[in-house]
């Protein structure tokens, strides 16, 4: 009896970490499953969108409403103010002719900008359009 108890608790040490293994194994291909399913759909969308730019009427539709196009001899009026009074912008206060004084002293601030500037580690500028010289070998000169 001791014997088999001592087998099962054996294999409960054995089959736990194998069981822990299978168990995160699982959750991570739900995971990757769900991750492959919302990149579908994304392209689905996309696609939705490239097919419907292949449409002329859509094209033309988009160029109107985006871009205000129109055809020859058409006319359009663009309503100004026709927003309704809740989404107006509201007035703003008017500015005050007191001058305050700053909580902060402007000039420390300004040395320790400059001397942290100083002190940080330096970043050479890319050269465009300047070739990299090229390497002589010793005892030739370049022509």
């Amino acid at each position: 009896m001791v014997i088999m108890l001592g087998l099962v608790v054996l294999a409960a040490f054995v089959l736990v970490p194998t069981i822990g293994t299978f168990v995160a194994q699982r959750q991570q291909i739900e995971a990757l499953r769900a991750t492959v399913q919302l990149s579908q759909e994304q392209v689905d969308d996309l696609e939705a969108q490239r097919e419907r730019w292949t449409d002329p009427a859509y094209i033309t539709t988009q160029a109107r409403e985006r871009l205000y196009y129109v055809r020859p001899g058409e006319v359009v009026y663009l309503v100004d103010n026709d927003l309704p009074p809740e989404r107006a912008p509201q007035e703003q206060a008017p500015v005050s002719e007191d001058v305050e004084q700053t909580r902060t002293d402007w000039m420390t601030q300004l040395v320790r900008s400059v001397t942290e500037a100083g002190l940080s580690a330096g970043v050479t500028a890319p050269t465009i359009g300047v070739p990299d010289p090229a390497p002589t070998s010793t005892g030739t000169p370049a022509p």
